[in-house]
């Protein structure tokens, strides 16, 4: 298995990014990649039955179909993300022998999937109606989608893309170095929770964060990053997941999470897709109104009819 060496954990502490290519193999991803196509083929022909689009586009291929089918129904990418399809080979992803070495590596063996992830399909910039706006998500840090119980939870995100992520298609941009100095407010904007102007660290370089399909960035809760603007004709598939030590608080109380890997208590790993599927059902409703980030004040961003309103989780 790979694991990452020295230097690698040494670059992530200190800057609070780290890519490593061929991190997983093409045949790790290809489960993933074939049940969004099934879904996304199964979607198509409901539509076209339906008189929505008139072309299959069946014979393009996985980074190209996507954004043929959205320039005829913008709908088509709708509800595509992870808890969304609660996909078993997403879930089962989750396990990568590989992508866990790599995260132990960084915060130990006890390691919790975080319910805060992602699939990403960046569409092309040109087929949207704001190409300024679209997906093109704005300088932030993960720990302002969290709530402040999560602060001093090393949550780690593993950022994989399913094809080459460049500056063309829509890659990453980091800031390297701000994880060591912590939390940086945030507000809302048009294009969503961003760093405030004001105390955005405009003294430091940002990186281009461009990999291969099969790479992770790994990033600190702390680390300013933004997503640059598609300017190809292929949609940049990208998956967003996060990991964390046992026990510590994951910033979204009202939603699962999961035990991944454990020595202490092997028997404490969710591997049954059914019941993690279970569990979303569960939360789902139960958040229904919670404001999710933190640029509302605590006391707004739970209903009171709400069943956190009093601070119970229910879910860990």
């Amino acid at each position: 298995m790979k694991r990452l060496t020295c230097d690698q954990v040494e670059t992530f502490r200190r800057d609070g990014i780290l890519i490593v290519e061929h991190l997983v193999t093409d045949d790790d991803l290809a489960p993933i990649i074939r049940a969004m196509e099934k879904l996304i083929d199964d979607r198509a022909r409901t539509y076209h039955r339906e008189g929505r689009i008139h072309d299959l586009h069946q014979d393009e291929p996985f980074d190209r179909r996507l954004a043929s089918l959205y320039a005829q129904d913008h709908a088509i990418i709708d509800r595509l993300d992870i808890v969304d399809t609660r996909l078993r080979p997403l879930f089962e992803f989750h396990f990568n022998e590989r992508l866990l070495d790599a995260v132990e590596d960084l915060i130990g063996p006890e390691i919790t999937i975080n319910p805060i992830e992602h699939i990403r399909p960046k569409i092309p910039a040109a087929l949207t109606d704001d190409p300024n706006g679209y997906e093109n998500v704005p300088w932030h840090q993960d720990a302002a989608v969290t709530w402040e119980e999560a602060d001093e939870s090393e949550i780690v995100t593993c950022w994989l893309p399913l094809v080459d992520a460049t500056p063309e298609n829509g890659c990453m941009r980091v800031i390297p170095g701000i994880n060591r100095v912590g939390y940086l407010e945030h507000e809302a904007s048009d294009m969503g929770t961003t760093i405030r102007p004001d105390v955005f660290p405009a003294h430091v370089e940002p990186m281009t964060a461009a990999c291969g399909k099969g790479a992770s960035v790994f990033m600190s809760r702390f680390t300013p990053h933004q997503g640059l603007m598609n300017r190809t004709d292929c949609v940049r598939w990208s998956l967003d997941l996060r990991y964390q030590p046992t026990g510590e608080p994951t910033g979204r109380p009202f939603f699962p999470a999961f035990v991944a890997r454990s020595e202490a208590d092997p028997d404490s790993v969710e591997r049954d897709h059914d019941a993690w599927s279970r569990r979303w059902d569960e939360a789902l409703p139960k958040a229904r109104g919670i404001h999710w980030h933190r640029t509302l004040p605590p006391e707004q961003r739970v209903p009171p009819d709400s069943p956190f309103a009093t601070g119970h989780d229910g879910i860990h």
